[in-house]
Formats: C-alpha cells, structure tokens, sequence
C-alpha cells in the first residue's frame, strides 16, 4: 500500500517537473521580486532624540528575502522591521534593501530627529517677583517654549486658581502672595513660583529712567532733557534748576536747554508727591559754535563710513546666527568687517540700529547727501529712521546730539514719535524672544528654527538679562496677501527710510525685483530737532539706523532693515 502510494506521487511530481522544465526551456522558474510597502506614505518619520522609532514596512513576496537597512552606507539592521533610537537632533536618511532569487527592492526613507520640547516658562519680571498697586491688576503672560499640547496649573499661596496659560491677579487685599504655575506635556515639565507683594500707594517705590545724564551741544541750540519711563510718581511735581536757580517747577519731567553760554552747567531735577522725594543730576557741556570741529574732505577721503561705533540690533532671527561676539567693541568690529565687503548685517526688530562714522564732515548742499544701501524690492520694505548728528564737542565721538532726518510719515498722528520696547533674554534656548513696550503692549520676536536655528535670538553681547530700545515707530502696513499665511507683503513708504522700495528716494526705477543692494538717499536738509523744528545743520559726522517698525510677519519672522553700506553722496555726484 505504501510503495503504491510513492510511485503515484513520484510519477506526478516528475511529470509536472518535466511539463516546467519544457515550458522555461529547460531553466527552473524563479519566484516573483519583493516588494516594499513603507508604514508612511511620505516616507518621512519623525522620532525625539534618546526614544526608539520602530518602522514596520509590509512586503510582497518576501518569505525568503534578506533585509539591509543602511545609514550613511553602514548597515545597521538586516530584519523586516528597524528598531531604531537617536542620540542627536538632525535628518537620517536611511535606505532599506529586500532581495530574493527574483530580484531586489529598495526605498529610501527620512527620519527627522527632533529635541525634546518640555514646556519651559519664561516670565519677565518673575526672578524679582511683583509689585502690585492695592485695587488694581497684574496680567501675567507667560511664554511657554513648546508647541506641543500642554497643561497649565496656576496656584496662590497652594490654591488652584487658573488652567489657562495666562492669569490676572487681582490686588483686592494688601498682603504678601506666592503664585505658581505649573506646565507639563509628554516632554516634559516645569514650574515657576514667586512673589507678588500688593501694598497702598505710599508703600510703592517710584521709579524712572534717563536716555543720558551728561549732554554736548553747540552754543546757540536748544536740547531737550527728561526723565522716562516713570512709573508710581502719583501726581509728582518736577523742579528743575541751573546752577543752583530754579527755571522750572511743573507736572512735567522734562526740559528745553538753551545753551547760551559756553561751558559746563549742572542742571538738577526733584520731584516730590505726596508721598516722597528724588533727585537726579545732569551735565550739559555747552560747545563752542557750530562749525569750529569741522573736518573738510581731502582727496583720500572715504566715500563709506570707516568706523562702526555701536552696534545694538533688537533680537532677530539673524542675530547670532553666524557670529558669536560677546562685547560691544567685538561686535562693533564684526560690523565694520561686514560693511567693508559691502555684505548686510541684521537690525533685528524695532529699534535696533547701528551708529557710524566718516573720515571727513558731509556738507548740507540742500539736496541728497546721504546714501544707505538696503535689499528692499516691490512688496519688501522694511523701513528704518535715520539719525544725523555734529561732533558738536570735537572730541571725535557720536555723544552729541541726535537730530531725526523728517521722512513722509514724521509728525503723523499714526506715527508714534517716542515709542520703547523691552526685550528679555529667553530663559532656554530655542524659545520666542518676549517684549513689553511703553503703551502697555507685549508681544515676541518668534523664533523660527526651520530657518536660523541658532539657541538665541537675543544678542549674545548684551548683559543685562533685558534691554530698552527707544525712538519713533511707523504704522505697520505689512498684511498676508495669501490670507493664510503663506504670502507676506510689506509696502514701502514714501520716502525718508532706510532699506525702503521709495518711489522717490531710490533715485531708480528699477523694480529690485532680485532684492540686490539698492540705495535710499536722504538730505541734511530734513533733520529736525526735538520739538519738530528745523535744525539747520551745515554739516554732520555721525550717522545712526533705526529700524522704524515693530511687526511680526509670520514664517518670515519680524520686520528687520538691512544695511550694506552708508555713503558720503556728495562724493558721488
């Protein structure tokens, strides 16, 4: 019985052996190549750094195939699926190969490594905790570096009291509090806790600041002298006197200098409320008259600035991005070498600048003599103010006067004419810049990581863990022309700015449309002091860029001028 059956099945296997044979010409058939199916459709996976990914493709024809995953031409797995965990942030490419008899397959695939986002807090002001007028409010508007799904807990004194990211505390009793807040995502988690002491109008310390306390100024002109920033003054009364004489006892903190006689002069500002006293000092070296500190042009006279003496750009997504410095001399000389091979450098946001100097005065001839060399094109103004000023004092030093150059938006009601900005240093890398300015607002210089990925944005060479930026800010006409983002478009302004699609002061009509170098030209003839006045220069030394708008533009990141060169236009004419 058994020998019946093996004949039977031998017979049939040699006679289908033989009908294979005969149909592939005497070769046997071979089994069909494998195919690969990836677990992603775009092929791209994206994984933390320190926590496996596992990639789990499906296959066709693959059950006696070998596997060959390769990173970087090394083989680092030879199994269906690839268990894989990375130490570093970055972008893998990893091939995997599947072969049988029949052939081979292969796809290529991304792995997109991030760093972990726990949601660190920042909060300006929290280190020294809070001060809190008794009946009023503190809105507190922590940023959180993290843009994952996250959960707040706010606590007073280990009371629940918020679940939101932001809070307003309400300062309905005098007494000292303690507030915390909590965050927490699968990242990770942190919190921050501090004080806020609510007191009554006689308890609060009164505060103010000064934009310099020793001024020069030619003899015959006019300067203004203030305090700013005042903060719990409650109604003061300000007593400002010369050389020991009172000139002026009112409700305002500042005041109109005329210099009419040369020499140094002490000027000295009270102010009293009802509840205390302080004072502050002032030197006003008043110089001889303008003109006497001249330098004419010679025949090796430099048409471009020669020398960098501040350089102070708000944060902004190209500071520190190829440059590390970590003084103002440092990165004063950074400057200079960039100017000097006509490439830009960055102002960052609204009040950045950077102040320069000639080998030589430039002469007021009533038409153009400054030339600034920007990038902007049709749709791509990012405007700055500009600045003039006389070594008044000949000391060879921009510590003079500041004397604004008049640009079509000057003395618009739109137009804010002394508007300040606070920037804080992030309190971790890779987060949003955060800002307060003087008219209650706050906002943040965003960071954009797919596009300059260095830690800060905050200039490294500041110290002080926030700076104040000051001067006149335009009306932002910047919008989204895609209504979804994807498009920004910032219109030029008349004329006046720096970095500016003017159709007036570029002097061209070329459209930019490359966004090569291109200059704005400007006239002596436009500066105006403090008060709006003409200020008659003949002549200036030093000239000063300002970025003029404060506006955040999406993807693009903030509004910030450009500047490749500043020219002696005269030279050029």
């Amino acid at each position: 019985m058994k020998r019946t059956i093996f004949y039977y099945f031998f017979a049939t296997f040699a006679s289908l052996l033989m009908a294979s044979c005969s149909d592939t010409g005497g070769k046997l058939s071979l089994p069909d190549p494998p195919i690969i199916t990836l677990d992603s459709p775009t092929s791209i996976y994206t994984v933390k750094t320190g926590r496996e990914i596992e990639i789990r493709p499906t296959y066709e024809n693959a059950e006696d195939a070998s596997f060959a995953w390769r990173l970087d031409n090394e083989i680092i797995g030879n199994e269906p699926t690839l268990k894989f965990t990375p130490e570093q942030s970055g972008r893998y490419y990893i091939t995997l190969t599947v072969t049988n008899q029949g052939g081979t397959d292969e796809e290529e695939l991304r792995i997109d490594v991030l760093d972990p986002t726990p949601p660190t807090i920042s909060l300006p002001g929290a280190e020294n905790g809070f001060t809190v007028l008794l009946g009023s409010e503190l809105t507190l508007l922590p940023q959180v570096a993290s843009t994952l799904e996250t959960s707040y807990l706010w606590t007073l004194d280990g009371e629940t009291v918020g679940n939101e990211q932001n809070y307003v505390f309400t300062a309905s009793k005098r007494g000292d509090y303690t507030l915390r807040l909590d965050t927490r995502n699968e990242d990770g988690e942190d919190f921050i806790e501090f004080p806020v002491y609510v007191r009554s109008a006689d308890e609060i310390d009164f505060e103010w600041d000064f934009e310099q306390t020793s001024y020069n100024v030619a003899i015959g002109r006019t300067i203004r002298i203030r305090a700013v920033d005042i903060k719990n003054a409650f109604n003061a009364t300000y007593t400002w006197s010369i050389d020991g004489e009172v000139v002026q006892e009112n409700e305002k903190p500042e005041y109109a200098f005329s210099a009419q006689t040369t020499g140094t002069h002490m000027i000295k500002l009270e102010m009293r409320n009802d509840h205390l006293s302080a004072s502050q000092l002032f030197t006003v070296n008043v110089c001889p008259a303008e003109g006497t500190y001249y330098r004419p042009r010679s025949g090796n006279s430099q048409v471009s600035c020669n020398k960098v003496y501040e350089f102070l750009p708000a944060p902004g997504q190209f500071i520190n991005d190829s440059y590390t410095v970590n003084t103002m001399d440092e990165a004063c000389a950074y400057a200079e070498s960039i100017l000097a091979q006509k490439a830009y450098i960055s102002l960052g946001g609204f009040g950045g600048y950077i102040v320069v100097g000639f080998d030589h005065s430039i002469d007021n001839d009533g038409d153009y003599n400054i030339a600034i060399t920007g990038n902007a094109f049709n749709g791509s103004s990012e405007p700055a103010i500009v600045w003039v000023m006389q070594d008044e004092n000949g000391d060879g030093l921009p510590n003079d006067t500041w004397y604004e150059l008049r640009g079509s938006e000057y003395g618009k009601e739109e137009t804010i004419q002394d508007y300040a900005v606070t920037y804080y240093r992030p309190s971790a890398p890779k987060m949003n810049t955060l800002w307060t300015d003087n008219r209650g607002a706050n906002g943040a210089i965003e960071y954009l990581g797919a596009f300059h990925s260095q830690d800060y944005y905050y200039p490294t060479w500041v110290a002080e863990d926030s700076y104040t930026l000051r001067g006149p800010c335009l009306r932002s006409r910047s919008y989204d022309q895609s209504g979804n983002g994807t498009y920004w478009v910032n219109p030029a302004f008349e004329w006046g700015y720096a970095d500016n699609y003017s159709p007036i002061d570029r002097l061209s009509d070329d459209d930019n449309y490359n966004a090569a170098p291109t200059d704005n030209h400007f006239k002596i003839s436009n500066a105006v002091t403090f008060d709006g006045r003409d200020a008659n220069l003949k002549y200036i030394d030093f000239v000063k860029i300002q970025v003029a708008l404060n506006q955040q533009c999406g993807w693009i990141g903030e509004v910030s001028t450009e500047v490749f060169d500043i020219k002696d236009f005269n030279m050029n004419k």
